[in-house]
């Protein structure tokens, strides 16, 4: 259902009126975010950071990822059709969309990243899209801080009640009247030089650690982790 209506959102240009649908359906939401503190004093003493997100839990920040806009971060999104619709609808948050992914101009969109680190201070990275495993943390992450020297900030997104799609990593939507849930991690600070094994590694030392914190935070709602 979701490729059809971003193939129709594209074909007539309704992304526009699909963000403001999008906007409106979040006003029924109630969004709690923690410690978010230590990431904006971060940004405004000119200091980079990456925003690092499962892709399971993209929806519920778009609402709130409008009060990063002022930095104008950087976020890597696939060169498909699905991520053509997400393009508009971020860049429309004031992001700035690095169109690439593991499988497809994968190489091209790391090198941009890094590129716009050197000018930026901000970047998104959904940790294990476009395509999975779900739950299992890309090198791209791990080459981005370790090649920029810019610490890992972890955003973890638990919902009190969302329905969960068919889809590679269970996407999920937040269901009217339901609470978000958003946390700001520690951040994580990766040494710049490293041999293979050592960055593979770190690639599972991140990835263990955002999957703990993701599961915990679900477990506030009392169910059963969703990742």
């Amino acid at each position: 259902m979701l490729k059809r209506l971003s193939e129709l959102s594209l074909r007539y240009g309704l992304i526009p009126f699909a963000h403001n649908i999008i906007r409106l359906y979040l006003c029924l939401i109630r969004v709690h975010v923690e410690n978010e503190e230590r990431l904006l004093k971060h940004l405004e003493r000119g200091e980079r950071a990456i925003a690092a997100l499962w892709h399971q839990r993209v929806f519920g920040v778009i609402g709130y990822a409008k009060r990063f806009g002022k930095f104008s971060p950087a976020v890597m999104i696939s060169q498909s059709r699905d991520g053509e619709m997400i393009s508009q609808v971020f860049s429309r948050l004031n992001f700035r969309p690095v169109r690439g992914s593991s499988s497809r101009g994968g190489k091209a969109a790391l090198l941009a990243m890094i590129k716009d680190l050197s000018q930026y201070p901000f970047a998104a990275h959904v940790v294990d899209g476009p395509r999975g495993p779900r739950g299992v943390v890309k090198a791209g992450l791990v080459a981005l801080s370790q090649t920029t020297e810019t610490p890992i900030f972890p955003v973890y997104i638990s919902f009190s009640r969302a329905w969960m799609l068919n889809s590679w990593d269970h996407f999920l939507i937040p269901k009217p009247f339901s609470r978000i849930f958003i946390r700001w991690g520690e951040p994580i600070h990766l040494p710049k030089r490293f041999g293979e094994k050592d960055f593979e590694d770190l690639r599972l030392q991140v990835e263990q650690e955002m999957l703990v914190n993701q599961r915990q935070d679900d477990c506030r709602w009392g169910g059963k982790p969703l990742l």
